[in-house]
């Protein structure tokens, strides 16, 4: 099976002047990772409006079709790419923090409303998503999706390896000074659960907020096959779906678990 080669864009830095000037970026990185023969493209969370809005998220979320996805659908079938980014999702009088999936043909490929919020912030100005497991298929590659903080509970991860996930798409908006989770716990969770960790993390400061950087492909051996340092970057590296079956032939986690002795974790 020929690797799925994926590319991480870490930008813009700071906070956006408006959405016209992120899908611009967004379309100069999608030209960038289709010369480089890239057929995923993966942003960070929110970013379609930036994540350091306040009250504004309810004037900026728009709904799953609204006119970002869109202009995002118009770059993806354009540049022969499927695109995943992260924005604010207006249904109804709810507002989620969401990561939409464009296939490209420029369709949806998935959907996915962020779980697990973080902090003060998030949980007054979003409502959490109610459904953890959500996938999709690429090029023969079964993907699956969370945002951010998701992926620091092993448990999540853990329900997509055994559900059959083998790329996990985590846009992210990882702060200062927790950089010990790209670093250390992305490779952990991939070599854990056996599977390829596409970790996006944003850049620069925005408003009380300095991001980290340092986003990441992390493979299921443990090792990080790209790495993006702290400002404005676009990497990219290939899911090879031929190491993962070896992986996971060598590393047995997934089968030598033992569910009945773990009842106290639900």
């Amino acid at each position: 099976m020929t690797p799925l080669r994926t590319a991480l864009y870490q930008g813009p830095s700071g906070i956006p002047s408006s959405t016209a000037d992120t899908l611009d970026a967004l379309a100069r990185a999608a030209r960038r990772a289709a010369d480089a023969g890239a057929r995923l493209l993966l942003a960070n969370e929110l970013y379609l409006t930036g994540y350091a809005l306040g009250r504004a998220v309810r004037d900026l979320a728009e709904p799953a079709d609204g006119p970002g996805a869109q202009a995002v659908a118009r770059i993806a079938a354009e540049h022969g790419l499927a695109i995943g980014y992260g924005y604010p999702e207006r249904d109804g009088d709810a507002v989620y923090n969401s990561l939409q999936v464009i296939g490209p043909d420029g369709a949806q490929l998935a959907h996915y409303r962020k779980t697990h919020l973080f902090g003060a912030y998030e949980n007054t100005h979003f409502t959490p998503g109610q459904e953890l497991v959500v996938q999709a298929d690429l090029d023969g590659v079964r993907l699956g999706l969370l945002i951010c903080y998701d992926v620091e509970f092993p448990e999540a991860v853990r329900a997509h390896a055994l559900a059959g996930t083998e790329l996990l798409l985590v846009p992210t908006a990882l702060m200062r000074p927790y950089e010990i989770v790209p670093q250390t716990i992305i490779p952990a969770r991939a070599w854990e659960s056996q599977l390829y960790i596409a970790y996006v993390n944003r850049c620069g400061a925005e408003r009380s907020f300095t991001f980290a950087g340092l986003s990441c492909l992390a493979s299921p051996d443990g090792t990080v096959r790209a790495r993006a340092g702290a400002g404005e970057d676009l990497v990219i590296a290939d899911v090879d779906p031929q190491l993962l079956k070896a992986s996971r032939a060598e590393n047995t986690y997934l089968v030598d678990r033992r569910p009945e002795l773990y009842p106290p974790l639900t």
